[in-house]
């Protein structure tokens, strides 16, 4: 028979070996699982339905949509047409993928004028879309900031953009996020901008690779000051020769991406790890059956 002392001594050894082997699991299954994504931007030559197959096939979460066949405009793609988005719907929910992020190409830092009034109408139009696509994010950026305009001025200007999309998502399940891209790549004007905008539909997405290629600010200090304002992430690698950035496979290039990804997966970031193949842009780069594949099979192995 266990006396009192051992049987008490007993279960508490047990509770704590059960608790550990939990947090083990649970932390395991963490590690296996991120939520991987790709965006379209890779391959525009795929049509929608290779884009679903491939990324089913390659244990893919979710998909990231800028551009379909090169029409960057998702409004105008027969597959989200009114009578077509809920057969599009089943073929993502039959490979049990989601849509993560509809790309705009909507641009904020433009002054009042019919060139703002244009970017803003499509943001809420991407909003609508994305609404009825169940899809949580719809990407905005500032790229070149205006010579001619304060930089105070342009940043004021991004702010108001970012505040009247998010007040047009409200009552919808669709946010905002404005991406780190272009001119806007310093974590203090990020945190300045974010600060005086970000709420329950507005948002950041954290392009590591355009902030940390431009400015070398440390990817852990740049988290740090944006932590509580990313919601999505683009992931890529690339080298800076001769002052042009050339993009490489995720384990082949310069910045430090997988400290930034561990401290995104340490931090408790439960969105996506959505890679970002340029290929519509550069279409120098390798093919996105070998590119988007060899993203997979890095993220899985990194993440064991």
């Amino acid at each position: 028979m266990i006396n009192k002392q051992s049987r008490r001594e007993f279960l508490q050894t047990t509770s704590a070996l059960i608790t550990a082997a939990i947090g083990t699991s649970a932390f395991s299954l963490t590690k296996r699982s991120p939520r991987l994504s790709f965006s379209t931007l890779g391959c525009p030559d795929w049509t929608f339905n290779q884009i679903v197959d491939f990324a089913a096939h390659h244990n893919f979460n979710g998909i990231e949509v800028r551009g379909l066949l090169k029409q960057m405009d998702l409004t105008l793609c027969p597959e989200f047409s009114a009578q077509n988005i809920p057969s599009t719907l089943r073929r993502m929910e039959d490979n049990h993928l989601q849509f993560v992020d509809l790309g705009s190409s909507a641009t904020l830092h433009f002054r009042d004028s019919p060139e703002r009034t244009k970017n803003l109408d499509e943001g809420k139009r991407f909003i609508d879309l994305a609404q009825k696509l169940e899809c949580p994010y719809v990407r905005v950026f500032p790229n070149r900031l205006p010579k001619d305009q304060e930089k105070k001025e342009t940043m004021e200007l991004i702010v108001k953009g970012l505040l009247k999309l998010g007040d047009h998502a409200k009552g919808s399940n669709v946010s905002v996020i404005l991406e780190t891209h272009g001119d806007l790549t310093k974590a203090d004007d990020l945190k300045l901008i974010m600060e005086s905008s970000s709420g329950d539909h507005v948002g950041l997405l954290w392009d590591i690779t355009n902030m940390w290629i431009d400015t070398k600010e440390p990817v852990a200090t740049v988290y740090e000051k944006l932590k509580n304002y990313i919601r999505h992430t683009h992931i890529k690698n690339a080298k800076k020769i001769d002052g042009k950035i050339h993009y490489e496979l995720l384990s082949e290039g310069e910045v430090p991406i997988f400290e930034a990804i561990d401290l995104l997966a340490n931090g408790g970031y439960k969105g996506y790890y959505s890679f970002e193949w340029e290929k519509l842009w550069h279409p120098e780069l390798q093919a996105p059956e070998i590119a988007i594949a060899d993203y997979a099979k890095v993220m899985e192995s990194h993440f064991k």
